[in-house]
């Protein structure tokens, strides 16, 4: 699939989702046949007043590539300023959130709070567009609430602006990612615009991956909450998109295993103390489902030193075999 100057191996993407998509997940997500992951959104304002944290964030490592680096902020003059600064982690694409629902996000008229002011999204586009050597993208909802669905409207704009393609999410912010995500919204960008669209919403299985592809004609999917504990999903939707079947099911030491080596990498990559506390979500979504889940959830909450975390599920995975 072709973005502007970027070609990429396949259509299925990794949705850029704050608190989840770091380094260690996108290298995982990337091996198991995501063909384009995205950072975590990177605050514009802070890249502005050169906040210490932000560049954390912002580390791309070439066993990922390719790499969207994702950045927010609602001021067009401080967008463009700060392209500069994204470009010394050398990202492959520089791509807009326009869809964060988070309070602290729109509170501020940035994310999702941009759907109301549609002439401030062309503005933004225009000017990262203008600064940015590499290409463009933008990721949106579907509008801000259910009386206000304007992402027709939108895309054409980002369009106009020189975007280079576009990520849609079936959900207005008022949703959140409660119901089920329009895809048809997604169908009625794709038919408005001549730039690449990209899916995103609902899509947990390869046959969802399908039926989105098919029912709204876009151009390739992204995959967020589907992809927690399972980048596994990555490899088997290229699968079934390829052969219409699905081979490939990783067993539940293969899981496990896999569980150990992440939070060994977000350990190496963040220190004991973070490292360890960030693992623990990643630990509840990889056993989800498993023999014993819920009594180990309970144990691993409360365990803080790497050496016992280890020790714990290595006791855990024999004790399924």
């Amino acid at each position: 699939m072709k973005i502007g100057t970027l070609i990429t191996e396949n259509n299925i993407f990794l949705a850029p989702m704050a608190g989840i998509t770091d380094l260690p997940f996108r290298k995982i997500c990337r091996r198991y046949g995501a063909s384009l992951v995205y950072t975590e959104m990177v605050s514009a304002k802070g890249l502005h007043y050169r906040d210490k944290k932000t560049p954390q964030l912002m580390k791309i490592d070439g066993d990922e590539r390719p790499c969207a680096l994702q950045i927010f902020g609602s001021d067009a003059d401080i967008m463009a300023e700060v392209v500069p600064q994204v470009m010394e982690f050398k990202p492959d694409i520089i791509d807009i959130n326009m869809g964060c629902p988070t309070p602290k996000i729109v509170n501020n008229g940035d994310g999702s709070a941009l759907l109301k002011t549609p002439e401030k999204i062309g503005e933004i586009v225009r000017k990262v567009s203008d600064a940015s050597p590499v290409p463009v993208t933008v990721k949106i909802r579907k509008g801000w609430d259910s009386d206000n669905i304007n992402a027709v409207e939108v895309a054409k704009i980002i369009e106009q602006n020189g975007a280079a393609a576009i990520a849609v999410h079936g959900r207005t912010r008022e949703e959140y990612y409660s119901g089920k995500a329009d895809w048809d919204i997604i169908r009625q960008v794709k038919n408005a615009v001549k730039i690449p669209v990209i899916g995103n919403g609902d899509i947990k299985t390869p046959p969802d991956a399908k039926r989105m592809i098919d029912e709204t004609g876009c151009d390739a999917v992204m995959i967020g909450r589907g992809a927690q504990g399972n980048p596994f999903l990555f490899r088997q939707i290229a699968e079934y998109l390829e052969t219409g079947e699905v081979t490939y099911n990783p067993t539940p030491r293969e899981k496990l295993t896999q569980m150990i080596e992440h939070i060994n990498m977000l350990i190496d990559e963040k220190g004991e103390y973070i490292g360890i506390r960030e693992a623990r979500k990643h630990i509840a979504w990889y056993i989800k489902g498993l023999k014993g889940a819920a009594k180990l959830k309970g144990v691993v909450f409360a365990i803080d030193s790497a050496d016992k975390m280890r020790a714990c599920l290595t006791e855990y995975i024999e004790s399924i075999d």
